[in-house]
């Protein structure tokens, strides 16, 4: 009997779409048969083909926006800039690829030359988060079928209706559909796709899963993973000349999406003893946001999180906290108990009792209090992961000591720690990634660099090692 998955509304609880669980095999077979023809046509139509497909989604850019907004619960005004994302990654896509992987050629003695060119893997994997389920794996998808890949797509289990939405404006625009293929499906059929015949997997999720799919490759070094995964992300704010404007970063750092956004700042880290007027700042704009379903009028900043297991997981977190020893600026509260609406929270734990080196993974934001800069930076530090790190005020010297001394793949000065572009690459360390950063460098890992030593005639002889012809025997 075929098992049926469900996806909800988390404003309002609503059913909105079903669909029946797929199987990793015979997705993958298709894919497998696919790719031939797909990998055999030249650069340029696969670079056609995926222009196509951003035309299709921009013709579709309310109703797909729709669709991210009741799936996810971010508001509309956000969907859309979502949407837009997913248009304009083909076009940076392609200039990444012909960037980061040309032909070139080298001249050689004797008239023969050596050239790089680069090969599609085969199958790839793509697994989406339900955070940002159309731009994040299209951020895969994209530069892998622009070098030649099949791919076989597994959406969020929460977000399976726009990973449906998203491959069918794939096939709409006249991408064979072997080539791209929709499993749809919970961990078990994730799990099955990674462990299925495929070429390679590309991960966009928690660390926890990261480090899974870590240990499943161990055995299979000819596979490619490519991992981009969560943060515990400092945010210092020292000695800013504009109050009002670090406040401003602060939330947008914290808050944005629900703090749904493994860029989020989790940690502020702050001088001890100036704090309160960057405090008082970031509180009254707290209780200015506007936490409301997607389509409210006005628009709200920061909708439901994803789901009601998700709010209770996240109160959990925040009760710990509190047991610890954590100082509540302003409570994490839930205002409705049925719904996973959650407001912005924000607590000093400064001197929390083994303070938790983890990923919180909604809106709430901790302030740590430190003596002076050097301790701000090994703050920033004393974590395992690496994703993002932004430093807010300071001078150029502070900066570029920051800069120097943190661990981090994005590194910001005077902005956010969220919102990286796509024009760059985009990755970290530590339990943050696998140092194949993704973004403008995803060409780097959908397609590998073979070299060819070539002449046009023959020509070879041996000069060493071998014995006098005119001296052999009869």
């Amino acid at each position: 009997m075929s098992k049926t998955l469900i996806s909800t509304d988390p404003a309002t609880g609503a059913e909105l779409w079903s669909g029946t669980v797929g199987d990793a095999a015979t997705e993958v077979a298709a894919a497998r048969s696919a790719f031939p023809d797909w990998a055999g046509h030249s650069i340029a139509y696969r670079m056609e083909a995926l222009r196509r497909f951003a035309n299709v989604v921009r013709k579709k850019e309310e109703e797909f926006a729709t669709l991210i907004a009741r799936e996810t619960g971010k508001p509309f005004w956000e969907a859309k800039t979502e949407v837009a994302a997913v248009v304009n990654k083909v076009d940076i896509s392609i200039t990444a690829y012909a960037e980061r992987t040309p032909k070139r050629t080298i001249e050689a003695a004797m008239g023969s030359k050596v050239s790089v060119r680069h090969k599609p893997h085969g199958v790839l994997a793509v697994l989406g988060p339900y955070n940002f389920p159309a731009h994040l794996p299209n951020g895969h998808i994209v530069p892998a079928l622009i070098a030649g890949n099949a791919v076989v797509f597994k959406p969020s289990e929460k977000t399976a209706a726009t990973g449906e939405y998203l491959v069918s404006c794939f096939h709409q625009a006249g991408i064979p559909e072997g080539v791209v293929r929709l499993l749809i499906g919970g961990p078990d059929e994730g799990k099955a796709l990674a462990a299925a015949d495929i070429d390679g997997l590309l991960f966009t999720g928690s660390a926890r899963a990261g480090l899974s799919l870590h240990r499943q490759f161990a055995d299979t070094p000819q596979r490619i993973l490519a991992l981009e995964l969560g943060g515990n992300n400092p945010l210092v704010v020292w000695q800013p000349k504009d109050l009002e404007a670090a406040a401003a970063i602060a939330v947008q750092s914290a808050y944005l999406t629900a703090g749904q956004r493994c860029t989020a700042a989790r940690r502020l880290i702050v001088e001890d003893g100036q704090e309160k007027p960057l405090l008082d700042a970031i509180a009254k704009l707290i209780d200015r946001i506007v936490v409301d379903q997607p389509f409210a009028d006005p628009q709200p900043f920061m909708g439901p999180v994803i789901d009601n297991a998700t709010a209770d997981h996240l109160q959990e977190q925040w009760v710990e906290l509190m047991i610890k020893g954590g100082k509540p600026i302003r409570r994490l509260d839930r205002p409705y108990e049925d719904r996973p609406y959650l407001t912005p929270a924000l607590i000093d734990v400064t001197n929390v009792r083994d303070r938790p080196d983890e990923e919180i993974f909604g809106p709430v934001l901790q302030v740590i209090r430190v003596k002076d800069f050097d301790a701000a930076v090994e703050e920033a530090n004393a974590t395992r992961y690496g994703l993002a790190a932004s430093l807010v005020g300071g001078s150029p010297e502070m900066f570029e000591k920051f800069w120097s001394h943190v661990r981090a793949g994005v590194i910001n000065w005077n902005k956010p720690t969220n919102g990286a572009p796509s024009t760059a690459p985009f990755g970290g360390v530590g339990l943050s990634g696998n140092h194949r950063p993704s973004a403008f460098y995803a060409a780097d890992y959908c397609a590998y660099p073979v070299t060819s030593g070539q002449a046009n005639t023959a020509r070879a002889a041996i000069g060493q090692g071998l014995r006098d012809p005119n001296m052999l025997e009869d």
